[in-house]
């Protein structure tokens, strides 16, 4: 997003244009807007419509009733991202679908790599961040058996 004051709308609280009444704040009405109060309220319309148009029309039956862009910035990072224990499990299954990562019999190679690349591409998204080592050894011993004397010359 190239937008920062989209950004930063999504960020921070939403803004109330407010003024002040015999030593009381109160919302401003909406004939009494300036020309400032009413770039704010856009910012913030806009921020919204750039969160909603984002998500798919599926995932965004789910997140309708939001009026703020806060607040669905925010429950689209719960139910996507999770709390804590969430995020460590879904690291914890990250690194043994990594441990466990072989060849499916019957797979092509390059249906292999793909799938080797997207689990990479998985734990570098949720924070699990591989040596090159690591990966340079894991691949080439997830090889169907075919391959083992090319895996030999290779290492």
């Amino acid at each position: 997003m190239k937008d920062f004051k989209i950004w930063r709308s999504i960020i921070k609280n939403p803004v109330r244009i407010t003024t002040t009444v015999a030593g009381q704040v109160v919302d401003k009405s909406v004939e009494s807007y300036t020309y400032e109060d009413f770039a704010k309220v856009e910012e913030q319309e806009r921020a919204l419509a750039t969160l909603t148009m984002a998500l798919s029309p599926d995932i965004a039956q789910g997140f309708r009733e939001y009026t703020s862009e806060k607040a669905l910035w925010e429950d689209l990072i719960e139910v996507y991202e999770g709390n804590e224990d969430m995020k460590e499990s879904r690291q914890d299954m990250l690194r043994q679908r990594f441990n466990m990562f072989n060849y499916i019999p019957g797979e092509t190679l390059e249906a292999q790599l793909q799938r080797f690349t997207t689990l990479t591409t998985e734990m570098n998204i949720s924070g699990i961040f591989l040596t090159k080592l690591e990966i340079n050894k894991k691949l080439p011993n997830s090889l169907p058996k075919s391959w083992d004397i090319n895996v030999v010359v290779i290492k």
